[in-house]
């Protein structure tokens, strides 16, 4: 007589999670457009003369100061 084997409660263990990435391309075309303006520009120079002539003029003048006391050796001011 055979007896049958003991057999327990299963043990259930938390699931493998494997996480597979999918990738698609997906073209956003950008347009960029440009302009260029092309501006002439013409320069007048009004040239201005001034002739200007100067003249010089000497100027001499005399002062005479009465200063009390002695006669010095040498002149000096009072």
């Amino acid at each position: 007589m055979h007896c049958p084997p003991n057999v327990t409660a299963p043990i259930v263990h938390p699931p493998l999670c494997c996480v597979k990435h999918h990738f698609q391309a997906t073209v956003v075309p950008h347009i960029h457009p440009s302009h260029t303006t092309h501006v002439y520009h013409h320069l007048y120079e009004h040239h201005h003369y001034f002739p200007h002539t100067e003249s010089a003029v000497a100027q001499a003048a005399n002062r005479h100061l009465y200063c009390p006391g002695p006669v010095p050796p040498f002149p000096v001011g009072c």
